[in-house]
């Protein structure tokens, strides 16, 4: 059953309530803290992304492409579609010898404000590479070219860029490939549908990769979580938690939201995910739980617990811009 996770206050009077689960998980799949139901399933969404880019690697189509790392963080990120992430993925099209036409993940106003206003002035509309997903497509792209498959198609669960996927997961989340669910992504591509713990477990390997057993796999995570850690701008942007927890860590941590109140996290070197489900799917309360988390395993260092205080404890503004409440966390995690 799930849990009271935060609570919305006004004026320090309760007026929303947001449920939901976590599971805190070593690399050999043992649940060591919990909030609510760590065994409920759910639809990972981008929160997976870390994985999904394994394959880019472990096929050799990132070396023959000649990735960068900055490449590689974006193509595990959700990106606010700031310049430098636009031009990071027009980069890796253009090497690939593709366009932003050729990207089947649609199109979608930028996240930042300014990179939004920006477009507007110059009078263009939003196009695909704008879409905080375009930078995982266009590494699905590269896989697809490199496999010498179907470029149009690469978003179907049949394709063999999506079942290199499947691979990856199944082998990563000890689910068996005939087990996994799977829906439609806002992007497009698969999602898939496992319980929040096997999601947890993933994220526990990929912050320790001497618990993999395949070499090439295990080299690819390395690859990885090195570029996440080193350009966390690449991995969503300007007041993203993604980022700016990845920063104020200095790479202790690798950190990826996904939508519908996801939110995953791998301490490094220490064999460690966590998972975070908000059950009405609202981010407002799955970011500040994933920092909590945090907290209460005592990762964060005093100066680091400062720089995150924004998203330990949000306020509430009014259109004023005067502070009129706040999202305070409610749960303790539960040693299993």
């Amino acid at each position: 059953m799930e849990e009271l996770i935060s609570i919305v206050e006004r004026n320090g009077l309760p007026e929303s309530f947001h449920y939901g689960s976590i599971a805190v998980v070593n690399a050999e799949g043992q649940i060591l803290y919990q909030v609510g139901n760590p065994l409920e399933t759910v639809f990972v969404r981008s929160a997976i992304k870390p994985v999904q880019t394994i394959p880019l690697i472990t096929s050799g189509a990132s070396e023959r492409f000649l990735f960068s790392e900055r490449e590689i963080a974006v193509s595990c990120g959700s990106h606010n579609a700031e310049k430098v992430h636009v031009d990071t993925v027009q980069s890796m099209l253009f090497r690939i010898g593709l366009d932003e036409s050729h990207l089947r993940c649609g199109p979608h106003p930028p996240y930042d404000p300014e990179a939004y206003e920006s477009l507007l002035l110059a009078g263009q509309k939003p196009t695909a590479i704008h879409n905080n997903c375009s930078g995982k497509h266009a590494a699905m792209l590269a896989l697809a070219l490199h496999l010498q498959s179907d470029i149009v198609t690469y978003d179907r669960l049949h394709h063999p860029v999506q079942q290199k996927v499947v691979e990856i997961i199944a082998d990563l989340a000890d689910i068996e490939e005939r087990d996994l669910k799977t829906g439609v992504d806002g992007c497009g591509i698969p999602t898939f549908y496992m319980p929040l713990y096997k999601l947890a477990f993933m994220f526990a390997k990929l912050s320790n990769s001497s618990s993999i057993e395949d070499e090439h796999t295990k080299h690819a995570v390395d690859i990885i979580t090195k570029a996440m850690t080193k350009f966390p701008e690449m991995v969503g942007g300007k007041d993203v938690l993604c980022t700016d927890v990845m920063q104020a860590m200095n790479g202790k941590v690798i950190a990826k939201a996904g939508a519908e109140g996801m939110y995953t996290m791998g301490i490094m070197n220490e064999g460690i995910g966590v998972a975070v489900k908000v059950v009405d799917g609202n981010a407002r309360a799955a970011w500040p739980a994933a920092v909590e988390v945090l907290k209460q395993l005592n990762l964060l260092s005093d100066a680091e617990q400062n720089r995150l205080s924004n998203y330990l404890s949000p306020s509430l503004k009014n259109r004023r811009g005067d502070i009129v409440g706040k999202i305070e966390s409610t749960f303790k995690l539960k040693k299993v």
